[in-house]
């Protein structure tokens, strides 16, 4: 248990359930938030204050350089897309960036057949990653962190499930890229997102597709739930896509209940945190148990993001340690 965590938790409250098709929203309430001052990642590159780049000329998949020229902090979140430079990257877990700073930051590609420049910068296109392979990256930091100190993804493991997702999609291309997949899908995207709103006080939410509890993303303010709102419902909701099932459902098939929500929340409460210094400022916490992996940023006894994820149960006995722990052996080989 992490106290931080705790006592966030405690100050929660589950609100009324919104639903589309196969995609159900919980929102998570809280009248209070943190009074901490940040920029956001799109707002950072829309007031021209923050730079991304590659590490350096030759660049380096594992990493990207951020400069930020602003006086303020700048928030980057888990999942979010960075798009030109070399490839496209995703962000590997939330980092808050110093006032007039240089730092280097762990993220992942998700463009694999590209190795060129478009532009020496990057830029936003208001994407995240899909939670479910935000959820595999979340096993594969947790295990890079428990063994190596680093916040490393299987980089291959994430190529592969962009490939299988692509084609389930019927969006494949030339270079690989994630964004395509948003691209093909966004007609759908946008039904979904359309349906949902953000409440009064709302700081996070908890997901649900197919009646399944697969994720929640939670926040410090209402400020910063409310402008990455529409970005996170169409992460999630290229997932309901994906799994749609067309199949006459009940309606508490499809949309679970607040019980299970709790449930998921008290999950989260009991599972095995560690902390460490973040990447940046703060405290990176990486949350563990058989039935859920996740992570918060802890800034000075303020959570700014707790993510968390279902873990999937294989048919076949296999646990989730079992799989990290593969992971963390093809590393150890790999140095």
């Amino acid at each position: 248990m992490n106290n931080t965590i705790n006592t966030y938790l405690g100050n929660l409250h589950i609100g009324a359930q919104q639903a589309h098709k196969n995609l159900a929203m919980y929102p998570i309430i809280c009248p209070e938030g943190v009074s901490l001052d940040y920029l956001l990642l799109d707002e950072a590159l829309a007031s021209n204050v923050i730079e991304i780049a590659e590490l350096n000329q030759g660049g380096s998949v594992p990493d990207l350089k951020v400069v930020n020229k602003a006086q303020k902090m700048v928030l980057l979140l888990d999942g979010e897309e960075l798009v030109g430079a070399k490839q496209n990257r995703i962000i590997n877990t939330t980092i808050l960036i110093a006032a007039n700073s240089t730092t280097t930051i762990p993220v992942s590609c998700v463009e694999q057949g590209r190795w060129s420049y478009r532009r020496n910068t990057f830029h936003s296109e208001e994407r995240v990653m899909s939670h479910k392979l935000r959820a595999m990256k979340a096993e594969h930091v947790n295990i890079s962190k428990k063994f190596h100190n680093s916040y490393c993804s299987d980089q291959g493991a994430i190529w592969d499930e962009i490939s299988l997702k692509a084609a389930r999609h019927k969006a494949v291309s030339p270079t690989g890229a994630m964004a395509d997949i948003y691209e093909k899908e966004r007609p759908s995207i946008q039904e979904y997102a359309k349906q949902f709103r953000s409440e009064e006080n709302q700081v996070g939410a908890v997901f649900l597709i197919n009646g399944k509890i697969v994720g929640l993303d939670s926040f410090g303010k209402q400020a910063t739930f409310s402008k990455v709102f529409k970005k996170l419902i169409e992460s999630y909701a290229l997932d309901a896509i994906d799994w749609l099932e067309e199949e006459k459902k009940t309606k508490k098939q499809v949309e679970g209940n607040g019980d299970e929500v709790g449930a998921f929340l008290e999950s989260i409460r009991k599972a095995d945190a560690q902390s460490s210094p973040s990447v940046a400022l703060g405290k990176d916490v990486r949350l563990e148990s058989d039935s859920t992996i996740g992570f918060a940023l802890d800034y000075e006894g303020a959570l700014l993001h707790l993510s968390a994820f279902a873990r999937e149960k294989k048919a076949d006995g296999e646990t989730p340690h079992s799989r990290m722990e593969r992971f963390s052996s093809r590393r150890r080989a790999r140095e």
